[in-house]
């Protein structure tokens, strides 16, 4: 951790570890927090005070699934501008996933990633590995990451798994973490047959349907508790699958939404065409309420983003040649703290499944709350105004969104990464970095 300005922060409404929202003042040193306290006394020596009247002070986000495209898809975007990004939405830290060229699947390939964030990531950073039918070496070997990651369906190449014999040798060699997209290839194929021919973006949702999921969700929790193997499921979108877990997930099973799949619904496609385009797909209205429901009953543990932007010009192709995938890391926050104030959770349970949960899922310590000893990420928001999403606000390269016209609130003000201003009165301060995440 380089030498950071002590910091203290005054007359924020703070998280509480207990839950509560209470006003106090923060005093950080050496980028952790040193005391959560009403009132606390003026501090010898050098020091910046942040006077946070009117705001509230958050953990940290961890965003535990992102495609930052660098190296090999800068021009979608790379890890200076996603962390810009992140800064902006209050994401102190990201884990990111291995589909970049080259795939993120040896040792090499990770240290090129770890290296290129150490230049230029203005948060916190940790990276998968991705598995192939030949790498279980590098899958048991590789370090530091924060575990494995398994396409189960909706990839091509070597990162595409759903061999049989495969998988079950993933599952039963090792102990680390395996993540997976949990859509089943066959089934999509199948229906992309049937399909063929719609250039409606909106068939996407079809073609990848809620029995491609719950085929594959189904298959991994079998592996799972067939070799008690740390499973998570990324960006769960279906009812399905929800109700799947409820009756059946173990302890060591984790599971993810993301909020498109939680504000969002086919009904989208009619309003932003491609830009509603992703894996999986957005499913109906009943699945966001299922989803909704899970996560508050904590049979869903946390949320992604699933960050994955195209350039425009890939957008306005015509399907099925348009990418999958939507930015994410600016507006997440922001839409979960609106839903938040409009009464469907509490900012406590935000925090619990935005910071919190994903720090305890990957064994991230001293992160993913506001207490004496843990690392100084943290957020201040503004809860009091609502803004506009436009494109010519955001830092993410692709330059635009889903969420493009909708009035959230919950900006970040500042965003402090080990004690270090990131985001200043709403100012990036680029010349900040993160550091290397380790994981327990």
């Amino acid at each position: 951790m380089s030498q950071t300005v002590p910091l203290l922060i005054r007359n924020a409404q703070v998280l509480m570890s207990d839950d509560r929202l209470a006003p106090a003042d923060v005093w950080i040193d050496e980028g952790r927090i040193v005391a959560v306290e009403a009132n606390l006394s003026q501090r010898e020596g050098e020091y910046r005070e942040i006077d946070a009247q009117g705001l509230t002070l958050l953990p940290g986000v961890i965003d535990p699934q992102v495609h930052f495209r660098e190296p090999g898809l800068e021009y979608k975007e790379d890890l200076f501008t996603a962390s810009c990004a992140c800064a902006k939405g209050g994401v102190t830290s990201y884990l990111e996933m291995p589909n970049t060229k080259p795939l993120t699947t040896t040792q090499a390939a990770l240290d090129q990633k770890l290296a290129l964030a150490a230049e230029k990531s203005l948060v916190n950073y940790g990276f998968f590995i991705g598995a192939t039918e030949e790498n279980l070496p590098d899958l048991r070997e590789a370090n530091p990451t924060c575990g494995i990651k398994i396409f189960m369906g909706s990839m091509k190449g070597p990162l595409l798994v759903d061999d049989e014999a495969a998988l079950d040798a993933i599952f039963r060699e090792g102990d680390r973490l395996i993540a997976v997209h949990a859509e089943d290839r066959t089934r999509i194929e199948q229906r992309r047959k049937q399909f063929a021919g719609i250039t409606d973006p909106a068939v996407h949702s079809q073609i990848q349907d809620n029995e491609a999921a719950l085929i594959a969700t189904k298959r991994a929790l079998r592996l799972s508790k067939t070799y008690r193997r740390r499973l998570h499921i990324l960006h769960m979108s279906t009812g399905e699958e929800a109700e799947l877990l409820r009756q059946e997930k173990p302890d060591w099973v984790t599971a993810e939404v993301t909020p498109q799949h939680l504000v969002l619904n086919t009904s989208a496609y009619a309003e932003i065409g491609s830009k509603a385009q992703m894996n999986p797909p957005l499913k109906s209205e009943r699945d966001n309420e299922i989803l909704w429901q899970a996560l508050q009953d904590g049979v869903i543990d946390f949320i992604a983003t699933d960050h994955a932007p195209h350039t425009l010009e890939e957008k306005a192709r015509t399907y099925p040649d348009t990418p999958s995938g939507m930015p994410g890391v600016e507006t997440s926050l922001p839409l979960m703290l609106t839903q938040a104030m409009a009464g469907r959770c509490t900012v406590a349970q935000v925090a619990r499944w935005m910071s919190t949960n994903p720090a305890k899922g990957y064994g991230i310590a001293n992160k993913g709350r506001i207490a004496p000893g843990y690392d100084a990420d943290l957020v201040l928001v503004d809860l009091q105004t609502y803004r506009t999403v436009e494109a010519k606000d955001l830092a993410t390269k692709c330059g635009w969104s889903p969420f493009e016209g909708w009035s959230l609130t919950g900006f970040p003000r500042f965003t402090i990464v080990g004690g270090q201003v990131v985001l200043d009165q709403g100012q990036l301060q680029t010349g900040i970095r993160g550091q290397a995440l380790s994981f327990g």
